[in-house]
């Protein structure tokens, strides 16, 4: 099952599709030099696919290509991938 992960600027989110239907987003707001993700949904009828996981890291994959922006989780679903994959740590935005 291969989840195609699209940044759709227009509605400020990450949209993660499969066989051709919107299977969830996670929404975000730029900021001057950040990325503040907000909210993270996924449609019931996708629950236990993956398609959550496979569009945070999609995201943030396209986050860490771009190199211009950190991350600033705060959907919890955001935060807690982040942590459970320390390879993406690096990503957020340190306080100070």
């Amino acid at each position: 099952m291969a989840v195609e992960v699209r940044n759709n600027p227009d509605e400020h989110r990450y949209e993660a599709w499969l066989d051709g239907e919107l299977a969830g987003f996670a929404a975000y707001r730029l900021r001057e030099r950040s990325v503040v993700f907000t909210h993270t949904e996924v449609d019931d009828r996708f629950g236990g696919r993956g398609v959550g996981s496979q569009l945070a890291r999609g995201a943030l994959d396209d986050v860490r290509a771009a190199g211009e922006r950190d991350v600033v989780p705060l959907c919890p679903f955001i935060r807690g991938w982040i942590e459970k994959h320390p390879d993406y740590q690096d990503l957020v935005r340190q306080a100070g």
